[in-house]
């Protein structure tokens, strides 16, 4: 009965507004009372301080800045070789796996379009058509930075807007279509493991979504769909990224989903539905190379 109360209120609430609410309220300088919401939510998360670059509460003016705060060098090793690819941020697995028939495996029955979740971009989703998937979710105690999870020329970033539903498991469970019909920025790369897209998922109450390269792209949020194409590699102006690069950050919220193409990764074995993942740590492996090999990690953050 609660659940079903939690989720008929997902429906009901002013989400657009509540969330503007507390994007404006997470930026404010509120000295004493900034610190004292900021040392709440990390003892209600059960918040792990000793990450973070700098663990006082009182090194963080506003709490959008302790809530993306940078971790400590050497906290998160990024998996080495390069035939392996790296998780792209702390989490869990909400689910992971084929695309089948242009379709994503959402939750308990749940599916939704490759292409819905793409903006209707047929062309990009037919790259993906037969590849696989994957969807993590950050709960609030999360470091909330993303990564890249290998080396990749950013070709083009899609800002989608949409409804703000929470994007925590028993909405993921509940609420049909949910990654497709929430914000989202879409970013496509070219790597060496052929075209990946990384979608960042907005929910209620993230403040904003932001990309290393372009800065803040939400809000503000003007229900149009907004695209931006980036030069090749090589050329002037290329965007690139290494693995285990930050690409991007949420001023709080919410999941990542990963696209790969058929026939370029599989994931490694021992990820599954509810896995804690911690950004660095090995997420798939290039198909090209099946034989086991050591794996040793080298620091990046």
């Amino acid at each position: 009965m609660l659940d079903r109360i939690k989720i008929k209120l997902q429906y009901l609430i002013p989400k657009q507004g509540l969330t503007r609410l507390a994007g404006w309220g997470a930026e404010r300088r509120g000295a004493l009372l900034t610190q004292w919401v900021i040392k709440a939510f990390a003892g209600y998360y059960k918040v792990d301080m000793k990450e973070a670059q700098d663990p006082s509460f009182s090194a963080y003016p506003t709490f959008n800045e302790f809530f993306v705060r940078p971790l400590r060098a050497g906290a998160r090793p990024v998996v080495s070789g390069l035939d392996m690819l790296c998780l792209p941020a702390d989490g869990a697995v909400s689910q992971l796996g084929p695309i089948s028939d242009g379709k994503l495996f959402q939750a308990k029955g749940h599916f939704y379009t490759l292409e819905a979740l793409l903006a209707g971009n047929y062309q990009l989703a037919e790259q993906f058509n037969e590849g696989m998937f994957a969807t993590t979710y950050l709960a609030p105690r999360d470091y909330h930075r993303v990564h890249m999870p290998c080396d990749g020329v950013l070709r083009e970033m899609t800002y989608v807007p949409g409804d703000l539903f929470s994007v925590n498991p028993l909405t993921a469970a509940n609420v049909p279509n949910l990654f497709a019909r929430n914000e989202r920025v879409i970013c496509v790369f070219d790597t060496e493991f052929g075209p990946m897209v990384q979608i960042l998922v907005g929910a209620t109450i993230v403040g904003s979504i932001e990309t290393v390269w372009a800065g803040q792209i939400t809000p503000p949020r003007e229900g149009i769909i907004k695209r931006w194409t980036y030069p090749a590699a090589g050329a002037e102006g290329a965007i690139s990224l290494e693995k285990g690069q930050e690409m991007g950050r949420f001023k709080l919220g919410s999941t990542v989903i990963n696209l790969f193409a058929a026939n370029q990764v599989e994931f490694v074995p021992q990820l599954k539905n509810g896995t804690v993942t911690r950004m660095g740590e090995p997420f798939a492996e290039a198909v090209r190379h099946r034989a086991a090999e050591p794996v040793s990690a080298e620091s990046v953050i």
